[in-house]
């Protein structure tokens, strides 16, 4: 009986509650039981179970992990900028969760991937079935991550999100606010999505596996437009106050020049609120003002 009460709500495990996954395991209280672990759990959200544990050391996984999980979503960002720190967070962490897991069967494990996996340069459409060969280590190691994930024997989903700004990720609008960003034209073309539609995306997907619906193994989550950087930039100088570009502004990305069909993921249900840069930033700079 006490089982049965204990199943009435999914039980849900973010690991990796930081700025995404801490908002991801937020907007799933009420719905779920949430479990965040992180090595800091005093940073985890109010109502979310903290759990304090270093993914890279499966006995403290171990010691804190619950049982009777429904979903867990991987949502890892490196300690450090290197090979290792990036291995360390979409490989090491994820082989030692899925150990720890054992025999749990988890309706869905979602794992939080990046659109770097992809290396195209000649502003062609990518979608879930693109070639994926990163030439950078990072885009290397979220590759090997994601394929830890899709056989690790659980159901599993990989998110492949792009570049994503909000009010807490707020780099590019100060750099072209402060003329420390001046793209040349035609500048690359460039993918984002608002921070609240990729915890929005997350949440969707859960719900889906919760409702025994039929998932992808693997969703490209971005808005709907891709753009040139330097339209990007123009734009934001038409709406605000810009200082004038310095002399040592960068010139562009390091991400190639593609652009990412969200296909899929709308037609799984999904609808964006911001659904175009302005949108997002029309926000923001509001906000600034």
């Amino acid at each position: 009986m006490a089982i049965t009460e204990h199943k009435q709500m999914p039980r849900v495990l973010v690991a990796g509650c930081g700025k995404l996954g801490g908002a991801i395991a937020k907007s799933l209280l009420g719905q779920a039981e949430v479990f965040g672990l992180r090595r800091n759990p005093a940073r985890i959200p109010q109502g979310v179970h903290p759990l304090g544990a270093d993914l890279l050391d499966r006995q403290q996984i171990e010691s804190v992990l619950p049982d009777d999980l429904d979903i867990v979503i991987y949502c890892l960002t490196p300690s450090s900028y290197d090979e290792q720190g990036y291995r360390n967070a979409y490989v090491r962490g994820l082989e030692n969760l899925l150990a720890a897991l054992g025999s749990q069967p988890l309706k869905r494990l979602i794992f939080v991937s990046s659109s770097s996996v992809y290396s195209q340069d000649d502003d062609s459409w990518v979608d879930e079935s693109s070639p994926t060969k990163p030439a950078r280590f990072s885009g290397q190691m979220v590759l090997e991550g994601e394929q830890t994930a899709l056989t690790s024997g659980h159901p599993a989903t990989v998110v492949r999100f792009s570049g994503i700004y909000g009010p807490t990720r707020q780099q590019f609008l100060d750099a072209v606010m402060n003329g420390r960003m001046d793209p040349a034209s035609p500048a690359p073309f460039s993918n984002r999505i608002h921070e609240a539609d990729a915890t929005a995306v997350a949440c969707h997907l859960v719900n889906l596996a919760l409702e025994g619906k039929a998932l992808e193994p693997c969703y490209l989550a971005s808005d709907c437009e891709p753009v040139r950087l330097d339209e990007v930039v123009t734009w934001v100088r038409e709406q605000a106050p810009c200082a004038a570009p310095q002399p040592d502004a960068r010139k562009g990305g390091r991400a190639g020049s593609k652009r990412c069909s969200n296909k899929r993921l709308l037609e799984s249900g999904f609808r964006f609120r911001y659904p175009d840069f302005r949108a997002g930033y029309r926000e923001l700079i509001a906000w600034h003002q």
